[in-house]
C-alpha cells in the first residue's frame, strides 16, 4: 500500500510517495539499490552535524536521487524526467531536515499490518 506525505522544501509543500514500486524505479533510473543507499545516508546523517556537515558528494547525490524518485512517484506529471530540472525548483535545502522525513515515510510504507502467524515452540 502506497503512503504519501507532504514535506516542506524551501517553503514549498512537495508531495512524496513511498510504495513497493520505489526500489524498482530507483534501480532503473540510477542503477543503485535504494535500501543500501538509505541505510548509508541514515548512518551519515545521524553521525553528522548540520552546522558542520561532513557529507561527501556521493551522499548528497544519493539523497537528491531518493528525494527525486519519491517526488516523481507522488506526482508523475508535475515532476520533470530529469532530476536536475526538479532540483532547479528549489534554493538549497537541508538534508538534515528532509531526509529524516523521507526515512519516516519509507518506514511507514514498509511496516506490516498483518500479525505473524508463526509462533515459537514452547
Amino acid at each position: 500500500m502506497a503512503v504519501t506525505k507532504m514535506i516542506s522544501i524551501d517553503g514549498q509543500e512537495v508531495p512524496f510517495r513511498a510504495s513497493a514500486a520505489v526500489p524498482r524505479m530507483y534501480r532503473l533510473k540510477f542503477g543503485r539499490d535504494i535500501y543500501k543507499d538509505l541505510n548509508a545516508l541514515n548512518k551519515s546523517v545521524s553521525e553528522g552535524d548540520e552546522e558542520d556537515s561532513g557529507l561527501d558528494m556521493l551522499s548528497l547525490e544519493m539523497f537528491e536521487n531518493i528525494a527525486y524518485i519519491m517526488a516523481k512517484h507522488a506526482d508523475p506529471q508535475g515532476v520533470p524526467q530529469d532530476p536536475d530540472e526538479w532540483l532547479e525548483r528549489f534554493n538549497t535545502f537541508s538534508i538534515y531536515q528532509v531526509l529524516p522525513q523521507l526515512i519516516d515515510l519509507w518506514g511507514l510504507n514498509t511496516q506490516t499490518t498483518v500479525e505473524s502467524k508463526k509462533t515459537s515452540p514452547k
